[in-house]
């Protein structure tokens, strides 16, 4: 193989890991800002979700734009919030609110597809 067979190898492996960083890091936010509202979660492991999750998302900055990386990562938390509370506090699940969701959820695919290009 090549050397530039081997760097583009490379280079689409760390974006994987760096998009992994990302999903895990907004998965965390979702503990622990759901934390915050909810006594049920230990204060511990809010410390240690906003810790990880932080760390996460500055790892997966190196690889990834950091607007991307922050906006993909607010929208995973706002997302899994907003279904978070709707589950737990029997929220209204009005069609408006179920529509902005999937806005946002397609906003954030959105955001992952066109981050090749902007490398173009």
């Amino acid at each position: 193989m090549n050397d530039s067979k081997v760097l583009a190898a490379s280079s689409a492996k760390n974006e994987s890991k760096a998009w992994l960083y990302v999903i895990l890091a907004g998965l965390l936010e979702i503990v622990w800002a759901s934390g915050f509202k909810y006594e049920e979660v230990p204060s511990l492991v809010v410390l240690l979700a906003i810790l990880l999750s932080f760390d996460l998302i500055i790892r997966a900055t190196k690889v990834i734009p950091v607007g991307t990386v922050y906006a993909v990562f607010a929208g995973i938390g706002t997302i899994g919030t907003v279904i978070v509370e709707m589950v737990f506090e029997n929220g209204s699940v009005s069609p408006l609110r179920v529509a902005l969701i999937l806005l946002l959820l397609v906003c954030i695919i959105g955001l992952k597809l066109t981050n090749k290009e902007s490398e173009l």
